[in-house]
């Protein structure tokens, strides 16, 4: 089962945020099964401006970041016709059309779920199922994901 991570999952891993969370994605980082994780290329983007921007980190280290985690899991780019998606999610569901490429990217991808707190946790398009990890009960499907390590 293929899942795709949000930036907010991998800037808390990178420790920009309240230590809870940090710590708890830092723990679900390490558990997740390398082979079935995908990284849409706007999340890496977007991550970057959060280094650079919120955490305050030099360019050479925020690189650093984000060739590191390419280097772990796979990352997917962005195509037309996943661009195209994003704008129908956008139109159809109110996302912003940043957010809507990274689900749109995991749905071209074969992903069953996104995991995000930014986006409604259930909402599902195109077989992909928006998951908050940092809720308070964590879907059944995350654990699912997590036992195949």
């Amino acid at each position: 089962m293929r899942a795709a991570l949000d930036t907010n999952v991998l800037a808390y891993a990178e420790g920009v945020g309240d230590a809870p969370r940090c710590d708890k994605a830092r723990s679900l980082v390490a558990r997740l099964p390398l082979e079935q994780v995908l990284l849409p290329a706007q999340t890496l983007g977007e991550l970057y401006r959060v280094l650079t921007g919120k955490a305050g980190f030099d360019a050479d280290r925020a690189r650093t970041a984000l060739l590191s985690w390419a280097d772990t899991f796979e990352v997917a780019d962005s195509t037309w016709s996943a661009f195209q998606g994003a704008v129908d999610i956008a139109a159809d569901h109110g996302l912003q059309i940043w957010d809507a490429l990274i689900l749109s990217v995991a749905a071209e991808n074969g992903s069953r779920m996104l995991l995000s707190e930014d986006l409604q946790d259930g909402f599902t398009w195109h077989g992909v199922t928006v998951l908050d990890p940092f809720a308070e009960s964590p879907s059944s499907l995350l654990g699912e994901l997590l036992d195949d390590a």
